[in-house]
């Protein structure tokens, strides 16, 4: 680590004055400081900001105890063990009794519509959360329950997740925009016997459906002899039982008892069927539930939350977190990474659907007692300033998106953005996948007006919060590289048979040593998590990313080395994807890899072998694209489908997707071909590539 004032030239951006005025951090000699504390002292580091959250019996066993290496038997993580508190109880009640921000605003929630917003206080989010909490209890949820949430982005959604933290039940949040084959997939898998949805919701100007949705998973999970016992749905657009019929005043939302009701709801006639037997309207349960709630203590070591993330064998990955490392970690980086002042107003764009949103909309966010904005649309909805409309109306001071984002709004010019000031941004931030460099001078020059710091944080869904990442006054940034380690992170860079690489060096992205927020297992399936993580190289946590190290001690993130994509900040199997088109019957044969893409940064590009009798044409196209959005969810929507009669296999019969990648990218120069079983499929390969890619 060598960064210091020596290191100059025209590609690092050093903070400026106001940056390092005030700041947690305010340079690089005391994150040092405090870095070699957090690995050296990880007890003492971590035991003092502890002492930041209420514990309501202290710990019985070691503050940290681990073992990272399989083959000196079983892999585990435990933290403060014995130590017991709720979650819940440290991001409300500790912020509304102990710290009077009862009247701070915790939300401003912004809908899909421009005139559709309201806010809600910690107060009022606290007395919501009391009594879904207790809505929960009388419907027979009890403490390790698993609770399966399909909502989109309302505050409803905030008060379900914490309502069950509030009893010790384990929320399992599905992202609205996967199928209702991902849903039942999910449903299963985590043995959730309670669902909660609502009756739809607009993406820009389109209805979604989301009940019709959540009655075809309950549907599916029936026919596979799993029943959810009931399906508890939040009236938000506003359609009654049965008929589909709108109610235009839309007041039976929890959140219309907020300070600032909605100006305008958007409702639209959506046909919701209903099934009494299994289907209750949120508000006819909150009417008699007492906002009073006991919370539930649970040990530090408690399951939290189960989240599902793509796994390269296509099946799933049930990532579960704990309690109190959970809570550490992501208060911890969101004080830091976002240099968190009172007076901040955050923004998030992230659904909560996705880790960032768990981690860096709702725990880490509330656990500083801060007030964040929640956005229920699109950047390009119903213009492409949308954003910046929204950080002039709120006075946005820490703006945090994906790069996904910045290069669709790029495209439209300046000019939406400089429409509005945005003088109240003092950081910037990314989020789940690395930045090009010209995506980050144009967020860097153009949004933050050449003032803002830019937070290119790398983590993953399995370690919890921001494991790489700048801290706004403290590091000099480099446009495209998550720079170095935050604290308590132990980076290393391997080659394939396993060795460190000192000094400059690229190879396997690992760590040494376990993080407060690290996962602990795979849902039910311990040796799913062992191999995944920990067998590849016995002692490291292998994130499945490729690294390089330059000179000055900065890393980046080159991407994913194994069987996974990453479109638009959303981790996909090829695996997945590739089962999905093989449902179809004219499939024989598929194979997904990665193309660039200018927005999304990678999409998918699939080949398909058909079987006898099947003819490749645009028709075929479209119901193959209709199959994967189906099974799985529209981010999953290949971008280019080619007709492959045969793939590049070697004489084994695995697939050789290095060469296919290179195909799809009409790179003529593939190397090495000696082990391919029939290298005359090449030609007939490039020929049949798709002419837009």
């Amino acid at each position: 680590m060598i960064p210091d004032k020596t290191l100059v030239g025209k590609d690092v951006y050093h903070a400026a004055p106001e940056v390092v005025e005030g700041a947690h951090v305010p340079n690089f000699q005391k994150y040092k400081e405090l870095y070699s504390q957090s690995t050296e002292k990880p007890e003492e580091f971590w035991g003092n900001i502890a002492k930041e959250f209420y514990w309501k019996t202290p710990r019985t066993g070691k503050f940290l105890d681990y073992n990272f290496d399989h083959t000196k038997g079983k892999i585990f993580i435990r933290w403060m063990e014995g130590a017991t508190t709720n979650i819940c109880y440290n991001l409300l009640d500790r912020n509304v009794h102990e710290k009077n921000l009862g009247d701070k605003v915790a939300y401003y929630w912004e809908g899909n519509d421009p005139e559709d917003c309201m806010q809600v206080t910690y107060k009022e989010l606290l007395q919501q959360v009391c009594k879904f909490a207790n809505v929960l209890r009388a419907q027979g949820v009890k403490k390790g329950d698993r609770i399966s949430i399909y909502m989109p982005m309302i505050i409803e959604l905030v008060v379900v997740m914490l309502a069950c933290v509030r009893i010790g039940a384990i929320h399992s949040i599905v992202f609205a925009g996967f199928s209702a084959d991902s849903l039942c997939e999910r449903i299963l898998d985590s043995h959730c016997s309670l669902l909660i949805t609502a009756d739809g919701f607009y993406r820009g100007d389109k209805p979604i459906n989301l009940k019709q949705i959540a009655d075809e998973a309950i549907r599916k999970c029936r026919e596979r002899n799993f029943s959810v016992g009931k399906c508890i749905v939040v009236k938000h657009l506003g359609v009654t039982e049965a008929t589909g019929a709108t109610d235009e005043t839309c007041t039976d939302r929890a959140s219309s008892n907020t300070q600032s009701p909605p100006a305008k709801r958007s409702c639209y006639n959506l046909q919701t069927t209903w099934n009494a037997d299994v289907d209750i309207w949120w508000h006819d349960l909150m009417k008699e539930a007492s906002d009073k709630c006991e919370p539930e203590w649970c040990d530090s070591e408690d399951p939290l939350f189960i989240l599902y993330t793509s796994g390269s064998t296509g099946k799933p990955k049930g990532v579960q977190h704990t309690v109190g490392g959970y809570l550490l970690y992501t208060a911890t980086t969101f004080k830091y990474v976002f240099d968190y002042k009172p007076d901040d107003v955050y923004w998030c764009t992230a659904d909560i659907g996705w880790i960032t949103g768990h981690s860096y909309l709702a725990y880490g966010p509330l656990a500083n007692g801060a007030t964040s904005v929640m956005f229920e649309g699109i950047p390009t909805y119903p213009n492409v300033s949308r954003f910046w409309e929204i950080i002039d109306k709120y006075k946005v001071t820490t703006f945090y998106t994906a790069p996904t984002a910045i290069r669709l709004l790029m495209k439209y010019g300046e000019d939406p953005v400089k429409k509005f000031s945005r003088a109240s941004l003092k950081i910037l931030g990314t989020v789940g996948e690395p930045i090009n460099p010209e995506a980050w001078l144009w967020y860097y020059n153009v949004v933050g007006n050449r003032k803002c710091p830019i937070m290119d944080t790398f983590w993953q869904t399995e370690t919890g919060g921001h494991m790489m990442t700048p801290l706004p006054a403290a590091i000099p940034l480099k446009p495209g590289s998550a720079t170095f380690p935050f604290f308590g992170v132990v980076p290393a860079i391997l080659n394939e048979s396993g060795e460190e690489l000192e000094g400059e060096a690229e190879g396997y992205l690992v760590f040494k040593k376990p993080w407060p927020s690290i996962m602990r297992t795979i849902y039910g399936n311990y040796q799913r998590f062992e191999s995944t993580y920990f067998k590849k190289f016995a002692g490291y946590f292998v994130t499945g990313d490729g690294c390089k190290r330059d000179k000055d001690g900065y890393y980046w993130i080159t991407g994913r080395i194994d069987d996974m994509l990453n479109v638009s900040g959303h981790l996909l199997s090829t695996a997945e994807v590739e089962s999905a088109l093989i449902e179809h019957a004219a499939v024989a044969e598929a194979a997904t890899v990665s193309h660039p893409h200018a927005i999304k940064g990678e999409c998918l590009y699939c080949f398909v072998t058909l079987r006898d009798g099947y003819e490749f044409n645009e028709t075929l196209i479209a119901e193959l694209k209709d199959q994967v959005r189906e099974k799985i969810g529209p981010i999953a929507t290949p971008d280019y489908i080619q007709n492959a009669p045969g793939l590049p296999k070697t004489r084994s019969g695995k697939i050789m997707r290095r060469i296919l990648r290179q195909i799809a990218r009409n790179e003529k120069d593939l190397g090495d071909t000696s082990t391919l079983a029939d290298g005359t499929v090449i030609e007939e390969l490039f020929n049949n590539r798709c002419r837009t890619a």
